[in-house]
């Protein structure tokens, strides 16, 4: 017997775009002979069903359920592909535990925590984990750039808290750029974080729960053309990605090793990406993403591609790890 998938995608942040195609990469490469695989569109004025014409029907929220050909389709498991809120921040995740509808991603506080940057780097810091310099500010708080300064340096990294795909992010060289910088920043959330700028090497990991096993995939170096790697060179092929990465054998293990007590620290589950930069040697924990870019250029399905794991079968062991 087939088992129903919903794939959701959308979302209210401003990485919709990039979640539509993610869903739809992983709409195309699960098993149809395994799966009835269901596009699921989820924003703030809609949670649509989207058939193979592309017209739109509604989901009853009540059950999170479809009505099909005036069949009423309910789903055995869901595939979170929604990068943002509400699918990277624990709202959905809350959702179908109420409903006790298996999903691939992590539980709902582990999402939460994972979404709020500033949380989670104090969550890891009392187990060695190693972070930038950092300054956290809310919206309306005063603004002390001389303190800032004092606290970060410069070059430092004005940042959105709770906001992927490098949205709200700016690397501020001198002192009269760091007011423009916060303000784009609260464009996109009401709490930021300033950090220290790390020069070194810096790195992507995935670490995924595959075959009832932590397995910590081929790493990936960033290094981008722009100053940082920003939205265009993360989506726009403004960096070289290369996997894997130019990495010393005792970088790699201490990486690896880091990457994996992270993971297990926050008590994870399904795909995670974390981001490292390299200073004095050791990795540096920037951030963890629960709901990593699943697009054709996205950098875990490049590392699964490294560690001879097919999309198809990435995607369905998600799926088999969530109904267990």
């Amino acid at each position: 017997m087939k088992k129903n998938i919903a794939i959701i995608m959308g979302g209210y942040s401003s990485e919709y775009k990039i979640s539509l195609k993610s869903g739809n990469v992983v709409f195309n490469a699960l098993d149809k002979t395994k799966y009835n695989a269901y596009r699921i569109h989820v924003f703030k004025d809609k949670w649509v069903y989207v058939n193979e014409k592309n017209a739109e029907s509604p989901v009853d929220k009540n059950d999170f359920s479809i009505l099909v050909n005036g069949n009423k389709i309910k789903f055995n498991c869901v595939f979170n592909a929604i990068h943002g809120s509400p699918g990277e921040d624990g709202f959905m995740q809350g959702y179908f535990k109420l409903l006790n509808i298996p999903h691939t991603s992590c539980d709902m506080y582990q999402a939460a925590i994972t979404f709020n940057k500033r949380d989670c780097l104090s969550i890891l810091k009392p187990y060695g984990i190693k972070t930038a310099e950092s300054y956290f500010l809310n919206l309306g708080d005063p603004v002390n750039e001389n303190a800032i300064i004092e606290k970060v340096g410069l070059p430092c990294f004005v940042k959105a808290n709770k906001a992927g795909s490098s949205f709200g992010v700016s690397k501020v060289h001198k002192k009269e750029n760091l007011k423009t910088a916060i303000d784009v920043a609260f464009k996109e959330d009401d709490e930021i974080i300033i950090e220290s700028f790390l020069d070194g090497t810096e790195v992507s990991v995935g670490v995924i729960t595959y075959k009832g096993e932590i397995k910590v995939l081929p790493i990936t170096e960033i290094v981008s053309e722009n100053d940082f790697f920003d939205y265009e060179a993360k989506y726009l092929g403004k960096s070289q990605e290369i996997t894997p990465a130019r990495l010393t054998k005792e970088q790699e293990e201490k990486v690896n090793t880091v990457a994996k007590k992270v993971y297990k620290v926050l008590k994870m589950k399904g795909f995670s990406r974390s981001e490292y930069i390299f200073k004095n040697n050791e990795p540096h924990l920037l951030e963890v993403n629960t709901i990593p870019g699943l697009t054709l250029e996205s950098i875990l399905p490049q590392q699964a591609a490294k560690a001879n794991i097919l999309l198809p079968d990435l995607f369905d062991n998600a799926i088999e790890e969530a109904l267990k």
